[in-house]
């Protein structure tokens, strides 16, 4: 979205932004040390911005989020649901990585989470669940009641994943009934909300388009086939879970046979935008074939709009001069855009990372990748010496493609320590020419960021979440969708 970051310009906010971590010194650190440091800068960061002890969090109530630290321009003293439970995915992979000092944040978060799903608000309330779509809350969970674009149907979806990854660990633990009785009303209305409500327009991520956005659709499909899962483990149904298979036809549609278009409609740009990557990235299933139907990381049409995505940053930025094709550029949402004069993102720049680490995994685990025409560019650009066909993993070639392709992806990596300062603190952009930092100090989703590309390079990923089981497209696509029914979810104590 524009995220809605926060840059904490006056005195108060001032006081406040210095990082307790280690200082950094980035251009002079190697890849490996600058990893190492910043993913704890990272972490830290994310922590100070939550409540109800961040130190940078402003009395948000407990598993609440700010956006980022500023408070004008841009305003971000605000919680995104779309943010938020992105964040707190990353934070349940650490959880589930062996960091079981999170469990309780994760657990706030929850509880909070059903409170919030109460809260009457210019998008709705529960009573139809119309409520779950408004994008954003004063941090005391109370109603934002002022203009703004709405409703942002990702975030039900989002946030019912971050409860089904937390709920399949408890699970797995055998505790069922904490599940069925703290997680379980949530998601439910949640799922209930996308099988109800998916087909209707509303704003992409970037809260600038009101349409149907390739993000949202995607994140959507992924919840309800989880949702699926997670319901039949608990002797639940999820009736909004059937339309899956709709939302799935409907993702097709953003494929033009060379790149994905983001969002339709445009609103009057080529519709190339890290949305499509982030989508890649947010769908990631480590068990899944190079599949193009959910557009997996490592599928010929995510390879070949990843190239078509990256290539069309490396003219129109001043610090991507001689960051020529085949090497790492500095990323930024999509070519037109002028938000805070348009400049790259930590988080689009290291997703451009991410779904490059993510593919190196599917393909390791799959013994072998394929090259098609249509992902030939894009394998070029790093080895000259590509041709289609099957590389399996015991011939020479794949080690020497797989070392390229995995040398750019730290490439990205290796821009983000460029301009990243001394103290390791991450804002929502960087200046296109200068690099300086710009807009929203400590972006809670550039940190969040930061965690899932170095997890996903160091090979930890998330469970999978089925889509194998999720690729037949009905014989004939269309808008079918499920009246949700909601009630008030009402967590006990953990």
């Amino acid at each position: 979205m524009q995220l809605k970051s926060f840059v904490a310009m006056n005195a108060l906010a001032g006081a406040a932004v210095a990082s307790p971590a280690p200082a950094l010194h980035a251009r002079q650190a190697d890849l490996g040390t600058f990893i190492q440091t910043e993913k704890s800068i990272a972490l830290q960061g994310v922590l100070n911005n939550f409540g109800p002890n961040g130190n940078l969090s402003r009395g948000a109530a407990p598993g609440v989020a700010i956006a980022g630290n500023s408070e004008i321009n841009p305003p971000y003293v605000y919680t995104w649901t779309r943010d938020t439970a992105l964040t707190v995915m990353s934070l349940i992979h650490e959880f589930l990585a062996g960091n079981s000092s999170l469990e309780e944040l994760i657990q706030q978060y929850i509880t909070t989470s059903a409170k919030m799903q109460t809260v009457s608000n210019l998008s709705g309330d529960l009573s139809d669940g119309a409520g779950l779509g408004e994008p954003k809350y004063n941090i005391n969970v109370t109603a934002f009641n002022e203009p703004w674009g709405r409703p942002q149907p990702d975030g039900p979806a989002l946030r019912a994943s971050a409860l089904m990854a937390y709920g399949n660990h408890l699970l797995g633990k055998g505790q069922q009934a904490k599940v069925s009785e703290n997680i379980w009303p949530i998601v439910s209305n949640d799922l209930a909300y996308v099988g109800q409500y998916w087909n209707q327009s509303g704003f992409d991520l970037w809260e600038e388009v009101n349409g149907t956005s390739f993000f949202t659709t995607a994140v959507q499909h992924k919840a309800l086939v989880e949702g699926k899962a997670f319901a039949t483990t608990l002797g639940e149904s999820c009736a909004a879970c059937t339309v899956a298979p709709q939302i799935l036809c409907h993702l097709q549609d953003f494929w033009n046979g060379t790149a994905l278009i983001s969002n339709s409609p445009t609103n009057g740009r080529s519709g190339i935008d890290v949305n499509s990557v982030l989508a890649s990235i947010n769908t990631f299933d480590p068990a899944a074939a190079c599949d193009d139907l959910t557009f997996q990381p490592c599928s010929a049409r995510a390879l070949a709009n990843h190239k078509k995505l990256i290539d069309g940053f490396r003219s129109i930025y001043g610090i991507n001069k001689g960051r020529t094709t085949g090497k790492a550029a500095a990323v930024g949402r999509y070519t037109e855009d002028i938000f805070m004069g348009g400049n790259p993102w930590y988080l689009a720049t290291l997703a451009a990372a991410e779904q490059l680490y993510d593919a190196l995994y599917q393909w390791d685990r799959q013994g072998a990748f394929t090259v098609t025409t249509l992902s030939l560019p894009f394998f070029r650009d790093l080895e000259a010496n590509v041709h289609t066909g099957i590389y399996p993993k015991s011939s020479p070639a794949y080690k020497t493609i797989t070392d390229a392709v995995r040398a750019y992806a730290d490439g990205f990596i290796a821009v983000v320590q460029e301009y990243t300062p001394t103290n390791g603190g991450l804002s929502e952009e960087y200046e296109r020419d200068t690099g300086v930092q710009k807009s929203a100090p400590d972006l809670t989703w550039s940190y969040a960021s930061f965690l899932t590309a170095i997890a996903r390079r160091n090979g930890s990923v998330p469970p999978s979440w089925g889509s194998s089981a999720a690729l037949v497209l009905p014989k004939k696509c269309g808008p079918t969708t499920v009246q949700g029914t909601y009630a008030t979810a009402t967590p006990s104590s953990w």
